[in-house]
């Protein structure tokens, strides 16, 4: 059974990253401009300028950060930015969505229209101080995740109700075409955020459904954690074990009606023994 892991409303939470080395959870309001973090019950969050929306840890004290406008180098303990490189810097109808570490120390991000333009967005890779565009014409970047033996990237658009599947080499590019591996078009689904665990099931949460939904590594549907925001947007797994199963969710296009009787929607979730997770992967900068 789920239940609210922290009570701040967020409009968009995305992101959720447990620092394994910290044994902290750090999340965003994507609309707040807010990067959030929760340890045992003692709240703290950053405000920024512009949206940012994903992390990847790179120490105890440092992360990566993705904004707008860039990638940056971030201080926990201080709260201080160092500049890495530019993130479509030069298009103010975008922002960073979705993103997370691989297992070769690379940094996976994509980008989106602020108003969800149709095809404005795109995947990239920052790896040792380089970004590359891999994946153009995206609507709504989402599921970029990993499995855990190095072989296979995911990502979606969100739109088209499919969660595709990619090969990497040894340096973690992918390489060849990507596939379809989760299709959820059929049943009007929406892959939002997505981890995979240590036995390479993907858990994809789905938006507007309450729910973050586990796939077997043939795509096949295993089974579905229930949570209380309608907008469940990504999934993370931690706790000291790597069990528990965190969830952001958002209040971001519901009724006025709706927020006053479902108050929880916007909050972070959680729920127990879930499945055995894997550790968020280090970045190499």
């Amino acid at each position: 059974m789920s239940y609210v892991f922290d009570t701040r409303v967020c409009e968009l939470g995305e992101g959720p990253l447990w620092h394994p080395e910290r044994e902290q959870l750090f999340w965003f309001d994507i609309l707040g401009n807010k990067l959030m973090t929760q340890v045992k019950g003692d709240h703290r969050e950053w405000e920024f300028d512009e949206h940012v929306s994903a992390a990847g840890w790179v120490d105890v004290d440092t992360l990566i950060l993705a904004s707008e406008t860039a990638l940056w180098k971030f201080t926990i303990s201080s709260g201080e930015q160092e500049y890495l490189v530019a993130l479509e810097a030069d298009n103010p109808d975008t922002r960073s969505n979705d993103g997370r570490a691989d297992p070769f120390g690379g940094f996976w991000i994509g980008t989106m229209g602020k108003s969800a333009e149709a095809k404005a967005g795109a995947i990239y890779r920052y790896y040792k101080g380089e970004l590359r565009k891999l994946v153009a014409d995206v609507t709504i970047t989402n599921a970029i995740c990993f499995s855990p033996d190095g072989k296979w990237a995911h990502y979606a658009d969100t739109l088209t109700g499919q969660v595709m599947r990619w090969e990497m080499d040894p340096d973690g590019w992918p390489v060849g075409e990507a596939f379809v591996h989760v299709d959820t078009k059929a049943e009007g689904l929406n892959p939002d955020g997505a981890v995979v665990d240590a036995d390479g099931t993907i858990w994809i949460a789905q938006w507007g459904a309450s729910r973050v939904a586990a796939y077997d590594g043939s795509g096949q549907f295993v089974r579905a954690v229930e949570f209380g925001g309608r907008h469940t947007s990504c999934p993370a797994f931690g706790g000291a074990d790597l069990t528990t199963l965190f969830c952001t969710t958002a209040a971001e296009g519901l009724s006025a009606d709706v927020l006053e009787t479902e108050p929880e929607n916007g909050m972070v979730f959680v729920e127990d023994a879930v499945a055995q997770g894997q550790a968020e992967n280090k970045v190499i900068l």
